[in-house]
């Protein structure tokens, strides 16, 4: 069956959702639509429909006028089978001591690497981005220097695979969160496939909201690899629930967001230690003020 979408981008949310909820009602009907900013500090939202027939162009660029957005995109995409796609492109990833695979690549295991297994059907935080491969070679880096953590907490898990390097390295009690159901389910999911089932707690939850999460608190360490404008409003969380001393590793960061989540942390009690740049990405590593 094709897949038909239709993308535009319009200034500001109320805007774009308004616009969304407008393209629900077009014929044929779309088969989702999505509403996003779009993380470059432009102020843009893109607004997309799915659509199992040919969207009626006509009708798009009626709603784009209506709405001030640019003109609608319309693209046919080809019937691709996505995992084996993903399995295809996605070669293992080295971050330090680290190895992340998939199964497909199980007899590539190098010697002395602490792997990670993280299937291509699962593929938010395989390794490959810049920004869970920048998290990665910062706990990397910390263990080099001789850091160790008894408490862990990896807020915005998505496959929990920066828990699992954690638990990978420390006995520890190591909690993984995310706001959404389905995440919390596939970090249970690859936990199991890596043969670490309790090692790490899974919860739902919205930053640091969840009891389990305060009642371990003061953490050593702290990953919170989201986007730039949550991981601002959560930097009082985060500081809050280190202890003394303790790490951040921060990221979802655009290279040109960065000194802006620098000085939020600082002003919150945080020093920088470590900055790595991985394409247009940017990894943090800060500590808490002793």
């Amino acid at each position: 069956m094709p897949t038909f979408t239709a993308l535009t981008t319009l200034t500001g949310k109320a805007a774009a959702e308004k616009l969304g909820e407008a393209m629900e009602r077009l014929s044929p009907e779309p088969t989702g639509i999505g509403v996003f900013e779009v993380e470059d500090g432009s102020g843009l939202w893109e607004v997309g429909g799915y659509f199992t027939e040919a969207p009626d162009e006509a009708a798009l660029a009626v709603l784009a006028a209506a709405f001030d957005a640019k003109p609608f995109v319309v693209s046919e995409l080809p019937e691709t089978d996505w995992v084996a796609h993903v399995r295809r492109e996605l070669a293992p990833v080295e971050a330090g001591r680290f190895f992340v695979y998939g199964s497909h690549d199980a007899d590539k295991l190098p010697e002395g690497k602490i792997p990670l297994l993280i299937e291509a059907a699962m593929a938010f935080g395989t390794g490959h981005h810049g920004t869970t491969l920048g998290c990665l070679k910062a706990l990397d880096r910390l263990i080099g220097e001789g850091f160790e953590a008894a408490k862990v907490a990896d807020i915005g898990c998505g496959t929990a695979v920066l828990a699992m390097a954690a638990a990978r390295v420390w006995d520890g009690d190591i909690l993984a969160s995310d706001i959404d159901q389905v995440a919390v389910e596939v970090a249970e999911a690859n936990l199991k496939a890596n043969g670490m089932e309790g090692t790490v707690t899974c919860l739902e939850a919205a930053g640091f909201d969840h009891p389990d999460l305060a009642a371990n608190a003061p953490y050593d360490l702290i990953f919170a690899n989201i986007l730039k404008g949550p991981l601002v409003a959560l930097a009082p969380d985060v500081t809050a629930h280190l202890r003394p001393g303790g790490y951040a590793i921060l990221s979802g960061i655009l290279n040109e967001q960065a000194e802006a989540v620098v000085t939020v942390y600082r002003e919150s009690g945080n020093n920088l230690v470590g900055r790595e740049e991985i394409g247009d990405w940017t990894t943090l590593i800060l500590q808490k003020m002793a």
